[in-house]
């Protein structure tokens, strides 16, 4: 499904469903080696799914929830479908700051895929006609468009590699929690 975030429109589907998880792929043409991120419940829930130390927890105590994805080392066991997956066993994990997004990651107390709304190589939007427009007429296409109008201007979330000697900015969004 598309659907509004606390950043852009986003492609939504359940991260541990193969088949949810290469529609996203096909919706998008992404390449299968590009990795897409993840909405979490919260810090528990990530857990689960990557290797937090105890100084990762405080800094993502800190940091979530907000425009901010945490790339982190995957567990062994997190279920993740494999394509989220980036080459050196992470996965790009985020608590959304977004009422709407937070309420269904709690209902169904699964992680969410969490990139954007668009054909891959095209610009992430802000605007449903634009997000519409790109669907509109494609062989394969979200099953649902969630209208929330056009969100706030802003830019897709900060991705930071979090590995346990250092942090290193992969993309600038407009995370300004520090």
């Amino acid at each position: 499904m598309a659907c509004p975030t606390d950043t852009i429109y986003g492609l939504l589907a359940d991260a541990i469903n193969k088949k949810a998880v290469k529609k996203v792929f096909e919706i998008k043409k992404r390449p299968k080696d590009k990795a897409i991120p993840v909405f979490v419940k919260d810090i528990k829930m990530a857990k689960r799914l990557a290797k937090i130390d105890k100084e990762q927890e405080c800094f993502l105590k800190k940091a979530w929830p907000g425009k901010l994805t945490m790339i982190l080392k995957i567990k062994a066991r997190s279920g993740l479908a494999r394509e989220l997956l980036g080459k050196d066993k992470t996965v790009g994990l985020r608590v959304p700051d977004y009422k709407l997004i937070n309420e269904l990651l709690k209902k169904i107390n699964k992680p969410l895929t969490g990139t954007s709304a668009n054909i891959s190589g095209k610009k992430a939007s802000t605007k449903i006609r634009n997000i519409i427009k790109q669907f509109t007429g494609k062989k394969i296409q979200p099953d649902l468009i969630i209208d929330a109008g056009n969100l706030p201007k802003s830019r897709a979330s900060t991705i930071i590699k979090l590995t346990k000697d250092k942090i290193k900015i992969l993309r600038k969004g407009d995370y300004l929690k520090f």
